[in-house]
């Protein structure tokens, strides 16, 4: 099992940025691809970046690339999302997840092996 734990959301300004943390913590020690999700409201969860288990590979959605960058540091079991110019659209749940993978794989898809309860990011016009 392995439970994740989001934080650093909050009311920022459009322009503005923020950066998010997911740490986790359980069966660290095998291989997880992680992604970042969001929730806006009255809409379908929709992916938004992911990163493998090697930090090597990122993939994107169209709609926030150029502006968000995910990362990890394993060292301290946790993922992360910097967010820069910051658009009212983007207001949202942000959720993080976890799916067992190779080293080098992104797991393009939300049919994930664990979820966050996630952060709430609000952008103001």
């Amino acid at each position: 099992q392995v439970q994740l734990i989001e934080s650093g959301g909050g009311l920022v300004q459009a322009g503005g940025s923020l950066k998010l943390s997911c740490v986790t913590s359980g069966r660290t020690d095998e291989s997880y691809a992680m992604n970042w999700f969001r929730r806006a409201p009255g809409k379908e969860r929709e992916f938004v970046a992911a990163i493998s288990w090697s930090g090597m590979a990122t993939h994107y959605a169209d709609s926030v690339r150029g502006r968000f960058t995910i990362s990890r540091d394993d060292a301290k079991n946790a993922m992360y999302l910097q967010m820069n110019n910051l658009k009212t659209e983007d207001t949202a749940v942000y959720l993080c997840a976890a799916k067992l993978a190779p080293r080098f794989t992104v797991a393009i898809t939300s049919d994930m092996d664990y979820w966050g309860k996630g952060t709430q990011v609000t952008v103001s016009s």
